[in-house]
């Protein structure tokens, strides 16, 4: 969410087994944690990752020296739910001191107000209650209830107080602390969980702890956001895995999750240049929409990934080092979870010069895994960089119009 919108609000019972473990009795990690099938296929292994990707350092040492885990992303057939059976709860700490958020972007900005104005002409939460599962630093709820007059619960463990001042009052409350659904006493007439499901490694049981929440309310929406994997599949796009995010889902597999716990899918799109699922959804029973059709394709795609990831790999690898071999200096703008897992994966730390972000909590932190200091952009203009690598394309217009403005035309590419 980088670390994508909405801090992680894991459930409190994360690391107890669910009706799906993750791993069989002999530890393999072959039963999926979403349908308990067993048709499972390993697709992508990394021996040692950053533990997590947004957690921020003081010190490049301490950067350096945080704790790994392990990457094995498996592939279930039956479902296409893919996950990282060698995910390591102990190593996440969502309370810690992270930063994921993008609102201070305006590109981000334009999309969250686009979705809560879609929010806004779908449901009449005026005086309701909404529940925001892993609401991060509160930004999107505090603007759900500008627009809409809803009641906000904020809960997340990493939210800060100091980041919203006034917004914890009258109509808005945020608790920082994790999910627990006996702590939530009213069912909310609106539950929305953006960028949070991906962390959650037993989904199966976090969908039934929604249902608990609802304590078998009919009249309740439901919005999910939550990353693509089918585009990660078929760009190769290692940037975007990392061990915290244990969960993977496509279109399909995210609609399959929702109607096994007995909610219906009543809208499902892809968003943010067709990098996140945007999914609706509410209590009982319905027809199957057709987005929700794709596990012939996502086959085809993980079958496929093995080499494809292996050959972007080698292309990003080849492109930086030869860049910084012929004497250019690189800077990657975007200081979040696409960059650590861009550079740890592939060895780049010595290759890369500077590391840019907007976000004034990051800067003048240290990135866990490679220990590049997070600058702001006014540094370019002292170091100037050759070539500067975009982690996501959906900001190139951003950063090309804040690039120009420093009177900076480095070689400008995106992921």
């Amino acid at each position: 969410m980088m670390r994508t919108p909405g801090a992680p609000a894991i459930c409190r019972n994360r690391p107890e087994p669910g009706p799906f473990a993750a791993t069989d009795p002999a530890g393999v990690g072959a039963v999926c944690p979403s349908c308990g099938g067993l048709a499972l296929a390993p697709i992508y292994r990394l021996a040692s990752i950053p533990a997590q990707s947004v957690i921020l350092f003081d010190t490049p040492e301490a950067a350096r020296d945080m704790p790994r885990g392990q990457l094995d992303l498996r592939f279930c057939d039956d479902c296409g739910f893919v996950f990282n059976s060698a995910f390591d709860a102990a190593g996440v700490d969502y309370a810690s001191t992270t930063e994921e958020s993008q609102h201070f972007s305006g590109t981000f900005n334009a999309f969250a107000r686009t979705l809560v104005e879609e929010i806004a002409r779908r449901y009449d939460l005026a005086g309701r209650l909404t529940l925001e599962i892993g609401c991060g630093k509160g930004d999107f709820l505090q603007e759900l209830v500008a627009q809409t007059g809803t009641i906000g619960l904020g809960v997340d463990p990493g939210f800060i107080p100091d980041r919203l001042p006034g917004a914890h009052g009258r109509d808005i409350t945020f608790r920082r602390e994790y999910f627990d659904p006996a702590a939530i006493e009213t069912p909310p007439g609106f539950v929305v969980c953006r960028h949070t499901l991906e962390h959650i490694p037993d989904v199966g049981r976090f969908l039934a702890d929604i249902a608990t929440v609802l304590s078998g309310r009919r009249d309740v929406g439901i919005l999910f956001e939550t990353p693509d994997m089918a585009r990660v599949l078929a760009e190769g796009a290692f940037w975007d895995i990392y061990h915290e995010h244990c969960s993977y889902f496509t279109l399909g597999s995210h609609a399959r999750l929702f109607r096994r716990a007995g909610l219906h899918v009543t809208r499902t799109y892809l968003a943010y240049g067709d990098q996140y699922i945007v999914q609706y959804a509410e209590p009982g029973a319905g027809t199957p929409l057709p987005e929700e059709n794709d596990l012939d394709r996502v086959r085809a795609l993980a079958a496929a990934f093995p080499a494809k990831v292996a050959a972007v790999r080698a292309h990003w690898t080849d492109f930086v080092r030869d860049r910084h071999g012929a004497g250019g200096r690189i800077a990657i703008w975007g200081g979040g979870s696409k960059c650590v897992s861009f550079i740890t994966s592939n060895d780049l730390a010595d290759a890369v010069e500077q590391v840019i972000d907007i976000n004034p909590f990051k800067q003048g932190k240290y990135l866990p895994g490679t220990g590049h200091r997070v600058s702001p952009p006014d540094d370019l203009v002292r170091t100037r960089p050759d070539t500067v690598i975009v982690m996501n394309p959906v900001y190139l217009p951003e950063v090309a119009a804040r690039l120009a403005a420093l009177g900076l035309s480095p070689d400008l590419v995106a992921l």
